[in-house]
């Protein structure tokens, strides 16, 4: 006879357990009294305020030996004799045999409206056979972004948050000490000609697209303007426009409606990392009735060898190993089979495989069967 278990919202209230690594995150009370409003600038992006990437090549000089082998890093060798043939010095063909030196790329962030002269953080990073960066200087490294343009001019020593140690029979190594970070060490030389004041209308990108956020915001900054500026456009975009009459500018109007108050929503998602074991699932995930049973078959086997010898002074006799083993099986006798209600909230669901005794990574493959079944009203995303 097979036991049942009803799982009712009552008995849910006692208490959430989470084994092993499994991770569950979002509002389990769903009801309009919980809910949560985000500021509007906290979820959008303004369409054509973005960040740009920076590209550069360069030499990290000064280093305590543990630079690139000249020999085996030959583009380290031709930059080093190029640098060198610019300052008036004269190395080509000849014998260059040093380990203070190393090829690296630089790597920057150039933030929206930063004006020319400023400061940016880089990233050097080595390219070579390099041990370490410590101690390093990086030379002026001009900083292309991928129009092929100079929008930066990188130097400075390079800050690095390990170290190596190599001794005659053990080497320690810390963190990575092959890249390294230089605190405003490039200057802005070129700007972005953005000029977003001189706009008419932008349009504001949702982080997370849902068609019921973007009409929400549009419906707030409406109701806050009086007026019908904002129009969603789609699931990711709402159009902004100034109305007329306004006095300030496009930038003025963006000041004021991004304070605004609204409350984002989502699909119901099950987010599942079978390599780490960790499930995340958002706070709309819902199942039908269904009937869970989950049991494992373990197999333990002890081998105990034993040694069996003659008896002394027996005339014959020789010494043999004598094997012992010892098996257990486990088939999960005692599991249980649960049933869950349909319309369960995310605790339901969760507390209900919890008392089943389920491993996170048992509930994902349940998860999945759920899905399948399709009881399971959420999508399943896999990392």
């Amino acid at each position: 006879m097979m036991q049942t278990t009803t799982y009712n919202m009552r008995a849910f209230v006692r208490g959430l357990t989470l084994m092993g690594l499994t991770v569950i995150l979002g509002a389990v009370m769903a009801t309009p009294a919980f809910t949560k409003t985000t500021r509007i600038k906290d979820i959008i992006n303004i369409e054509g305020v973005r960040d740009n990437q920076l590209v550069g090549y360069g030499l990290v000089v000064g280093l305590n030996g543990t630079g690139d082998s000249l020999n085996n890093a030959p583009f380290t060798r031709q930059s080093l004799t190029a640098m060198l043939e610019r300052l008036g010095v004269n190395v080509k063909d000849e014998n260059l045999n040093t380990g203070n030196v190393a090829a690296v790329m630089v790597t920057a962030t150039l933030p929206p409206f930063t004006n020319q002269g400023g400061r940016i953080d880089v990233t050097v990073s080595a390219m070579g056979d390099a041990d370490s960066l410590q101690g390093g200087t990086l030379l002026v490294t001009p900083l292309l972004g991928a129009d092929s343009e100079v929008y930066a001019v990188a130097q400075g020593p390079v800050n690095i948050a390990g170290f190596a140690a190599t001794g005659a029979a053990e080497t320690i190594t810390q963190n990575t000490p092959t890249a390294g970070r230089i605190p405003g060490g490039a200057i802005v030389e070129r700007e972005l000609d953005f000029q977003l004041a001189d706009y008419t209308q932008v349009r504001l990108a949702l982080r997370n697209p849902d068609f019921t956020t973007a009409r929400r915001i549009a419906s707030a900054i409406n109701g806050f303007t009086a007026t019908n500026v904002a129009t969603a456009e789609n699931a990711a975009s709402v159009v902004l426009k100034k109305p007329s009459g306004y006095k300030g500018s496009i930038v003025d109007l963006i000041t004021d409606v991004e304070q605004l108050p609204v409350q984002p929503d989502q699909i119901a998602r099950v987010v599942i990392d079978e390599r780490s074991g960790v499930i995340v699932m958002g706070s709309e995930v819902r199942i039908n009735t269904v009937a869970i049973a989950q049991g494992n078959l373990t197999i333990k086997i002890t081998e105990s060898p034993q040694v069996s010898q003659p008896n002394p002074f027996a005339e014959q006799g020789e010494t043999v190993v004598v094997p012992r083993t010892d098996v257990e099986v486990n088939n999960g006798a005692d599991v249980r089979l649960g049933v869950l209600e349909s319309g369960v909230t995310l605790q339901d669901l969760v507390t209900g495989l919890n008392r089943l005794g389920v491993a996170p990574r048992d509930m994902i493959t349940i998860l999945q069967a759920i899905k399948a079944a399709g009881a399971l009203q959420a999508e399943i995303d896999t990392l």
